[in-house]
């Protein structure tokens, strides 16, 4: 890898990011498949599909860049869905399992809110506005994402979340 410009380190880290996207494609049916409420199986279904979508911004945003998506194996996402796997094989109390389930979704959120916060300032920097705005879009999903497994895990004002029944 060479990072003799902002650029060049732009796209070796939307090349990370792609690879990380697409390791998500195939973890998150697990993830849905062992979680054991309705709402934590749909959130990881929801998340599905908009991960979906962000690979999809992605490739429009390497279409720009007259550049194909190369693959380079995103480490840090290899290492979140190796522990989401540990979860994933682990016994007990579905509900503490539920809780485990979201902590291990929540560290992925927080690795792409990282990845693309920086890659959307990088986009701006080099005056790319059409992918600094694909980026940003990507960046709220990923917020509302987390905010959401927030909710899930503690209830909100109104409600016991997963952590609760766990608790027991």
């Amino acid at each position: 890898m060479r990072l003799n410009s902002l650029h060049d380190l732009y796209v070796s880290q939307l090349q990370d990011v792609y690879d990380a996207e697409q390791q998500l494609t195939q973890a998150l049916p697990e993830m849905a498949s062992a979680a054991s409420t309705p709402e934590l199986k749909d959130a990881f279904n929801k998340h599905l599909q908009q991960t979906r979508g962000q690979i999809n911004r992605l490739d429009e945003i390497f279409s720009d860049l007259a550049m194909s998506p190369d693959s380079k194996r995103c480490k840090g996402m290899q290492g979140l869905i190796e522990e989401g796997q540990e979860v994933l094989q682990a016994s007990g109390d579905a509900k503490t399992k539920d809780a485990a389930l979201i902590e291990a979704a929540q560290k992925v959120e927080h690795y792409e809110i990282a990845t693309y916060g920086s890659l959307r300032t990088y986009a701006d920097q080099l005056g790319y506005g059409d992918a600094a705005g694909l980026l940003q879009q990507t960046l709220d999903e990923e917020g509302k994402t987390n905010d959401m497994l927030t909710k899930l895990a503690t209830g909100g004002l109104f409600g016991k979340g997963i952590n609760v029944a766990a608790e027991r």
